[in-house]
């Protein structure tokens, strides 16, 4: 049994890297740098890099399909790709020289009717095969609200955990369809409940409800603070924070974190442990360029030394 990531709005990441951003100017592109993206994708990468490799489920089209399909191969990813008409997208994160970061993302193709259940009927053909199942990043348009809400149903149908990283009304959706666990960061925590997030007792309230509604876990992750994992049992939340870090880029850090996290469930870990071990994890991928991974051996040094405490609903 292995894990599954859905990732129904891949991209091709573009980073570009300028002196410096200008308004109103022209902006010279000192390099370029480009690989297979987006949250699934990154998921992916991570999982297989810390030793659970995955399969992905995701459409694809177009020459920038062609591109992620020849980076997955190049990654070692297996994929089960879904053809679609129009192309995938592609996603431009502009650095400065000093390392601040501006990024633009394309909505992505539209699916059809059709496409979108070629997606259903790959997904129950794999679902046998797997013990987890990750839905991560945006949903592309021409398909609903609640399709990660449907896709976690049928998961439910067939004993297989869910797992959901996403935004807006998906995110919504999904939560009441009650998945395992829940990885959202404090934007997008704040935008379920409706409302800006200023104080921990909000973060941790409010994670305590989504965890409600799920009946399961909430982790919430929250940049170079770390994270937080609320239960929806019992009244111990847990805060976890890293080493302090200068980070060289952020792209990619909380999808380390889950893919960590997932890895930690699969393997029958303590709650804590898949924290500890998340927030390590997110701190490494940000000692590393977009697309590219550290070492292992800095994940372990940096669970050593990530700060645990508990803390109450």
């Amino acid at each position: 049994m292995g894990v599954l990531v859905v990732s129904l709005n891949p991209a091709i990441d573009a980073e570009w890297r300028v002196a410096e951003a200008r308004w109103e100017e022209k902006n010279l592109i000192e390099s370029e740098r480009r690989w297979a993206g987006g949250k699934g994708i990154n998921v992916a990468r991570w999982l297989r890099h810390l030793g659970s490799p995955p399969r992905l489920l995701l459409p694809l089209g177009g020459e920038r399909g062609r591109e992620l399909t020849r980076g997955l191969k190049e990654q070692g990813l297996a994929a089960s790709a879904i053809p679609v008409k129009e192309s995938s997208r592609i996603n431009v994160v502009v650095t400065t020289a000093e390392g601040r970061q501006i990024r633009f993302n394309q909505p992505g193709p539209r699916l059809s009717g059709v496409e979108w259940r070629a997606i259903l009927r790959e997904t129950k053909r794999l679902l046998p095969k797997i013990s987890c199942i990750i839905f991560s990043g945006s949903l592309p348009r021409g398909l609903p609200a609640n399709a990660y809400a449907a896709m976690i149903r049928l998961a439910h149908r067939a004993g297989v955990k869910a797992v959901l990283d996403c935004d807006g009304p998906a995110l919504r959706a999904g939560v009441k369809a009650r998945p395992l666990l829940v990885k959202p960061n404090l934007y997008e925590l704040g935008q379920w409940a409706g409302r800006e997030l200023k104080s921990e007792t909000e973060i941790v309230r409010t994670a305590g409800r989504m965890a409600s509604a799920t009946g399961g876990w909430v982790l919430v992750s929250r940049g170079h603070e770390g994270a937080v994992l609320v239960p929806a049992e019992g009244h111990t939340v847990w805060f976890a924070r890293p080493p302090r870090l200068q980070p060289v880029s952020t792209v990619g850090a909380g999808d380390a974190l889950l893919a960590a996290a997932v890895t930690q469930i699969e393997e029958g870990a303590d709650p804590r442990e898949w924290l500890r071990w998340g927030v390590a994890t997110g701190a490494a991928a940000t000692q590393s360029t977009g697309g590219r991974l550290p070492k292992r051996a800095l994940v372990r040094e940096l669970a050593a030394g990530v700060t645990l405490r508990m803390g109450r609903k």
